[in-house]
């Protein structure tokens, strides 16, 4: 074979295979092509978020991404512009007197949504303060234009997520500055609470997400400090608190709301209605209630007893010492008894602290917790959060603090260790503990269910009605624990079978439950449902069982309407009460037990000393007091009303009575086993001597509204007689009376003396402001900063006057008009009592002189003191 044939012979051969193979290389080449040219680009999203370290919380509602220190929101679109509540609550505090209360939302949750703009998303703020009649469309976008939602963030979106159905945005700066909407630094009242923010200790922690709401961890650092006026408490003191942020997502079908009644004591917010069926803005209010609907209406109508759709379930704090358990449970189941009354069972459920719940967070806003706080704060509360828009509760929490049993254990010795040998020890029994702790959370979880306090209550019982066994069994001491009628003090040692205690609920109590609750399906809307709710109160218009008294904070006319009282007769109540003091004192040392350095038998005297001082304090509240009562037309009763002048008359009598036998105070053999200081006799006759000649403000009004006035030169006549009753008789004086002179003669002279006149805010007299004895007596500062810091207000208020203290309160409003609570009226229009005070000067003046001739030692020189200073101001006004 020739070569050349040879060669080609092979060539033929072997192409084949070479092109096949040629042709397997290619196609592995471009499917190698193809391969990298399908693989996706790494996008945006990824490049964000793909990154070691990153924490990712997944929802179906917002999605959470930590990462550097930084939080990303991933929001589905579908959420933008739906209605949420995004709320702070404290977790931890370095401090719990000034770094806040832990469980607690020191600022209202805002109301907000997100809204798309410009390459950004803004946080607004939602705006509900204003509404209108439903289709009027021009009125509704009027409103809309006047009261738009407000942008409280701007956040750029970082990038959509993947399929573009969420955007992305950094949120850090929400949860790790100085928002002041979620600041947790309390706000004490008449004191200033300064945070100097520091966010080089401040930062992220944990993160959560679930289907309809998300929580972020903080921690946030300040340096705080207090201060009142001008004056600085505290200085730069470090607080460190561990914040909760939840969000919320609320419902898109609202709940019907239901408007207020101010003759009916339920918390409630300020709306403004536009309408032309009205001429005017029309100011109306919401009720705070729970969404409760029967989960088969047929069934509810028919009579039957139903569930609600939604139950209004409690979570008991795993931190409750043992003991405490039951009877806080009982005090919340104890309210279905009201509910099942109109209908409704199981609405009140209560649940232990879940072990095993991943989603379960107690500051999350979501779940509504009764939480226990080790603090030596004597008290509890019952706040609530709501939906603006409607009034819906949506979150509550009460707060007990650990120190409540030592005001209960107090409470109940002071008022019935009389009668009652149970509590003649140092540690209430635990029969006697529980029902003590279950009147104080019913009274709290009452708050939570929407209910104010109602400070006039008890007065709509007579008082010696208290005294029978038959009565108090079947009615306590009032008809609405929501009052502060605590223990039955009234009870006297001989009384047999006489109940101590509040109600379990007093009848006020039902019909509260009854007008926020009760389901009026027939109504078509909420102004028909209003009319039938009216009825329904002015039925009981005219019954002193149903009436309600707004709790007086910055003003105290209604003698009636004050805490810590029983019955509607204040000197009858407080005789009692006195005796009944007078009897426990000298058994206190025998009584008390274990007490080997007398401590805590010198903190029952001072109970003892505070009572009685709150005793004579409800009497002296007739002089010059006004019966406030909310009314409507065509319904009993009278708005305000002044007490009777007799009243009044023997209500200063008795006041002059008690200071001069205050004695009993201090003759207990027991004090000389108390550390040392002032007798209480003393402290207690220099309060009543101020607010004895305080009162002269509150006779002013008083007189202007009576038909047949106590009127001022009354008064002043009577209270003259009164201090200088021994010097008129030519008696020997008392310390008690010298300090009554004295103090009186100060008040007299008040006119020409070349003073500045003292007094409350922007120049307003004291005329029915509490003195601070009073706010610190009746609790009107539940903070416990102002009995910190006594000693120093207390100076404050020796050098501006009775009252500025209680003029500097920075207290909530609670919704329309007759709610709030009561400010003072300016009466220097109508006092003419300086023409009274100064020929009272010269009445006295001849009197001391008069007495200088006769008098010797301590009496001569008290008149001569006396003398000198009324001489001398009446010399320098000739």
């Amino acid at each position: 074979m020739k070569r050349w044939m040879l060669v080609l012979l092979v060539a033929v051969l072997v192409l084949p295979v070479s092109q096949e193979a040629l042709a397997s290389s290619r196609k592995k080449k471009k499917a190698t092509v193809e391969k990298k040219e399908t693989a996706p680009a790494q996008t945006e999203y990824d490049k964000l978020l793909k990154k070691p370290g990153k924490v990712t919380a997944t929802s179906n509602f917002i999605t959470l991404h930590k990462l550097n220190g930084k939080l990303y929101f991933e929001i589905p679109l579908k959420y933008l512009g739906r209605e949420m509540l995004l709320a702070s609550t404290l977790t931890e505090t370095s401090s719990d007197l000034i770094g806040g209360t832990v469980g607690y939302k020191q600022q209202n949750p805002l109301h907000v949504r997100f809204v798309m703009g410009d390459s950004c998303l803004y946080l607004k703020k939602i705006t509900t303060s204003a509404t209108v009649d439903p289709g009027n469309e021009a009125l509704q976008n009027a409103v809309d234009r006047s009261f738009s939602d407000a942008i409280v963030g701007k956040y750029k979106i970082e990038t959509y997520n993947n399929d573009r159905t969420a955007v992305v945005i950094d949120i850090t700066s929400l949860f790790t500055t100085d928002v002041k909407d979620f600041s947790f630094l309390p706000n004490m009242g008449m004191l200033t609470v300064k945070g100097d923010f520091r966010s080089d200790a401040s930062g992220l922690d944990e993160i959560k997400s679930f289907d309809d709401n998300l929580v972020v961890k903080s921690y946030m650092s300040y340096r705080v400090s207090v201060g009142f006026w001008i004056i600085t408490l505290l200085s730069d003191v470090p607080v460190t608190g561990k914040v909760t942020r939840s969000l919320v997502l609320l419902p898109e079908d609202k709940m019907r709301p239901r408007i207020s009644d101010s003759r009916v004591g339920i918390f409630n917010t300020t709306k403004q209605h536009v309408s032309t069926r009205e001429d005017g803005i029309q100011v109306y209010s919401l009720a705070h209630r729970w969404r409760l609907e029967p989960k088969d209406m047929a069934a509810y109508q028919r009579g039957e007893l139903v569930e609600p759709v939604k139950p209004i379930v409690w979570y008991v704090d795993d931190a409750f010492p043992a003991e405490w358990k039951s009877p806080v449970k009982k005090a919340i189941l104890r309210w279905n008894k009201a509910f099942e009354a109109i209908g409704f069972k199981n609405v009140m459920q209560v649940r232990d602290f879940p072990k095993d719940d991943p989603e379960f967070d107690p500051d999350n806003i979501k779940y509504t917790c009764i939480r226990y706080l080790p603090s030596t704060t004597e008290n509890a509360m019952g706040p609530s959060w709501i939906d603006p828009t409607t009034g819906e509760i949506v979150n509550a929490t009460v707060l007990i603090y650990n120190d409540v049993i030592k005001l209960l254990n107090n409470w109940r010795f002071v008022q019935t260790a009389q009668i009652d040998p149970k509590v003649r020890t140092k540690k209430l029994p635990q029969d006697v503990m529980e029902e003590a702790m279950i009147y104080v959370v019913a009274h709290e979880i009452g708050h939570t269910l929407g209910f104010m306090h109602n400070m006039a209550a008890s007065a709509s019982y007579p008082v010696d009605s208290l005294r029978s066994a038959s009565f108090t069994q079947k009615y306590g001491t009032t008809p609405c624990i929501m009052d502060y009628a605590r223990f039955n003090y009234v009870a006297q040692p001989g009384d047999k079978g006489v109940k101590l205690t509040p109600p379990d609920l007093g009848v006020y109590d039902y019909f509260l439950v009854k007008w926020n609750y009760q389901p009026i399906p027939q109504a078509k809307d909420i102004w028909e449902e209003q009319a039938t709710l009216e009825s329904w109160v002015d039925e009981k218009a005219g019954d002193p069982r149903f009436r309600y008294g707004r709790q007086q904070i910055l003003s105290r006319y209604d003698p009636s309407a004050i805490e810590e009282d029983l019955g509607d007769d204040p000197i009858k109540a407080s005789t009692y009460g006195i005796k009944n003091l007078k009897y426990i004192l000298p058994n206190l040392e025998q009584w008390i037990e274990d007490d080997a350095d007398y401590s805590h038998r010198a903190d029952l005297y001072k109970s003892i000393a505070n009572q009685y001082f709150r005793y004579i304090t409800n009497v002296s509240y007739n002089v010059g007091g006004i019966y406030l009562t909310e009314i409507k037309e065509g319904t009993p009763g009278e708005r305000y009303v002044a007490v009777p002048k007799d009243v009044q008359k023997a209500s200063l009598a008795w006041l002059l009575n008690e200071y001069r036998n205050a004695d009993w105070l201090s003759k207990s053999p027991l004090l000389k086993k108390f550390p040392m200081g002032v007798d209480m006799t003393t402290v207690l006759r220099i309060r009543l001597a101020g607010n004895l000649t305080k009162l002269k403000d509150n006779v002013v009004l008083s007189a202007y509204i009576a038909s047949n006035p106590y009127t001022v030169k009354e008064f002043l006549n009577d209270l003259y007689n009164g201090a200088f009753e021994s010097a008129i008789k030519g008696k020997k004086l008392t310390d008690g009376d010298k300090l009554l002179q004295s103090t009186l003669v100060d008040l007299v002279i008040a006119p020409l003396a070349d003073k500045k006149e003292s007094g409350g805010l922007f120049g307003l007299n004291s005329a029915y402001a509490p003195s601070l004895d009073e706010i610190l007596a009746y609790d009107l500062d539940p903070s416990g900063l102002v009995g910190r810091f006594e000693d120093q207000l207390r100076a404050i208020e020796q050098e501006h006057g009775a009252g500025f203290i209680a003029s500097q309160l920075r207290l909530d409003e609670f919704g329309a008009p007759g709610y709030g609570f009561l400010q003072k009226v300016d009466t220097k229009a109508i006092d003419n009592s300086t023409v009274y005070l100064i020929d009272l000067a010269f009445k006295a003046q001849k009197l001391v002189n008069s007495k200088l001739a006769t008098s010797t030692g301590e009496d001569r020189l008290h008149y001569q003191a006396l003398a000198a200073k009324i001489n001398k101001t009446l010399k320098n006004n000739k």
